[in-house]
């Protein structure tokens, strides 16, 4: 038990978890922005909050919600030591030190990104999530279902909070764009075939998941979907 857990307190393993929550928070991510773009139907919230109504009563799903929880913190955690720990490693910086030449700015700054997201995570959860699970939905929709549309029309004429979800989005995309491709190479999933598939496959899940969570906002504010 103790060399199991000495595995995992390693610097590999410390990666391995962030690659194991990684994925597990990449396909996450694909049902939630499935569920949350059934609000581009524009018929008042009918479809989205069936389809919300699924996810909040479906005990596969209820479960899911705490293994993803787990998970998440997992992540968090484990990327926020990693950063600590490489910072104790080098506490003095190099003289001169091209970081340019060896990896994107946002492979640097996965430390930045990350803590952007935790801020914004906060907020959202406590605008959905927290009202959606424990103190209830204040309204309900014809069919006498909980109307979490009503809530995100409500959020969403707030301009201020509009812009901190798009630029949320945007620090999703990059965190992204180093994190996909990360992932399967922590876990050893590196091939010269099968490599620039699975970049090419974490560019374009960047762009998409993260401007499709940036449009439901932007759509709701300017009048595109009432």
């Amino acid at each position: 038990m103790a060399s199991f857990g000495n595995a995992f307190s390693s610097s590999i393993g410390k990666k391995l978890i962030m690659g194991i929550t990684g994925l597990f928070l990449i396909l996450f991510l694909i049902v939630h922005v499935f569920i949350n773009s059934l609000i581009f139907f524009n018929d008042g919230g009918q479809t989205f909050n069936q389809g919300a109504e699924f996810m909040a009563h479906n005990w596969i799903i209820r479960a899911g919600e705490i293994v993803l929880f787990v998970g998440l913190l997992a992540h968090i955690y484990q990327g926020l030591r990693l950063v600590f720990e490489n910072r104790a490693a080098r506490p003095v910086k190099y003289a001169a030190y091209d970081g340019s030449a060896n990896s994107k700015w946002y492979s640097r700054s996965m430390g930045l990104l990350g803590t952007l997201l935790l801020i914004f995570l906060i907020v959202h959860l406590s605008d959905f999530w927290v009202v959606s699970r424990f103190t209830g939905i204040p309204t309900e929709d014809a069919l006498g279902r909980e109307n979490l549309y009503a809530v995100m029309m409500d959020k969403f004429q707030n301009l201020g909070i509009v812009i901190l979800y798009v630029l949320a989005m945007v620090s999703l995309a990059y965190h992204l764009l180093h994190g996909f491709a990360s992932a399967f190479q922590t876990l050893g999933w590196n091939h010269k075939k099968y490599s620039p598939i699975i970049r090419a496959l974490g560019f374009w899940y960047s762009i998409i998941i993260s401007l499709l969570f940036a449009l439901m906002p932007v759509a709701i504010y300017t009048g595109i979907i009432k």
